[in-house]
């Protein structure tokens, strides 16, 4: 009866250090939706085995929020426990337990977090590790999300005039196969090109092409009835959180223009629902920088990359479209701060130490078609 009863206790023991523990628990609640924001801080690329040093720069923000833009960590893997695994991982790191405990947090994944290094809907684990994702980070059971085919979501948050609206896009559930350019024909040469080709400065791009087929998509046709209904809602700011860069134009990596057809069709579908002050959050790359476009699109739309918050690229990258032509190879994380009496809105990056790297002031009136 003593070995009984000693038994339950240390059950008991352990459930409650698991409650105390659990990321869903220690989470803080996200802001109720009458709740004006001013302060977003957002982010991606955190490996789960390296040091985190970039939250106390974050925490001093005092951002309202904190969105994952994916690569949250590096799976990689078809084993579902190595994938648990990696997650308590980063559940166990202090900073990213701290940000949880203070600031709410949301999240969308990329390739790494989804399962496998630039993988689409053919990873055959994606089931299996969309229901980890949303364990992990708190997804209620009952949520409509748990029924989707991705794990895409949005949020509204403020009253009418002070509205924001966060749409998160999954962009591998349902992406068909990536074109690949003939740059990969012979990848053993393609690495040597690129290595001589960055050592001297140059830009490298990689090795993916666009695919012309109509049919070709990332969101699927699901997603794509979703977002216009999202674009229809009434909002004054409204974020699109993308886990590739949505108007690179060409970097030869991972983006939105290999999906040419999705790309057109994003911008249509915002000249057509005529969906006010949009701007895009990125990240991937393991580089910062602020991406405009003001060619054939319904107003300047304007893609803020943040990538990593632990990992970084040193190889250049093309982009024409990058503003002052600046990329920054550090790590980094962003900010969306909204002044609605200004009524702007100013994206920035900072380095790991809260130091500003570059700033764009946006006039909500300019984010409107005219």
């Amino acid at each position: 009866m003593q070995s009984l009863l000693f038994s339950l206790h240390r059950i008991v023991a352990l459930c409650l250090m698991f409650a105390m523990t659990s990321p869903a628990i220690a989470a803080t609640p996200l802001p109720a939706q009458d709740v004006e924001l001013t302060r977003i801080a957002f982010g991606s690329c955190s490996k789960e085995t390296l040091p985190q040093p970039i939250w106390k720069a974050v925490l001093a923000e005092k951002p309202e929020l904190f969105v994952f833009l994916g690569d949250n960590i590096y799976g990689d893997t078809r084993d579902m426990d190595v994938l648990r695994g990696k997650y308590d991982k980063l559940a166990a790191i202090d900073g990213f337990r701290t940000l949880r405990a203070q600031v709410p947090v949301v999240a969308t994944w990329d390739d790494h977090d989804y399962g496998e290094d630039d993988a689409g809907g053919e990873y055959p684990m994606k089931e299996q590790s969309r229901q980890i994702f949303l364990d992990f980070w708190g997804e209620p059971a009952h949520s409509p999300r748990r029924e989707r085919d991705g794990v895409y979501t949005s949020y509204t948050f403020g009253p009418e005039g002070r509205r924001v609206q966060l749409i998160l896009l999954d962009l591998r559930y349902n992406r068909t196969p990536i074109a690949t350019s003939p740059f990969l024909a012979d990848e053993a040469a393609y690495r040597k090109w690129a290595e001589r080709a960055g050592k001297a400065g140059r830009d490298v791009p990689g090795p993916y092409a666009r695919n012309p087929d109509p049919a070709a998509t990332m969101l699927g046709e699901r997603q794509w009835r979703w977002l216009e209904e999202q674009l229809r809602q009434p909002a004054d700011v409204r974020l699109i959180g993308s886990s590739l860069q949505v108007l690179a134009d060409f970097p030869g990596w991972e983006a939105w223009v290999n999906y040419p057809n999705d790309q057109q069709r994003l911008f249509r579908l915002i000249r057509e629902t005529e969906a006010r002050g949009v701007v895009m959050l990125s990240g991937d790359t393991h580089y910062g920088e602020i991406t405009r476009q003001a060619e054939n699109v319904p107003y300047p739309l304007y893609d803020i990359t943040s990538s990593g918050l632990t990992q970084v690229w040193h190889v250049p990258v093309p982009n024409a479209l990058r503003i002052d032509g600046k990329y920054f190879r550090q790590a980094n994380f962003g900010m969306v701060e909204i002044d609605w009496v200004r009524r702007n809105v100013a994206l920035v990056l900072r380095d790991e130490r809260g130091g500003e790297l570059i700033r764009q002031t946006l006039a909500l009136t300019d984010l409107a078609s005219r």
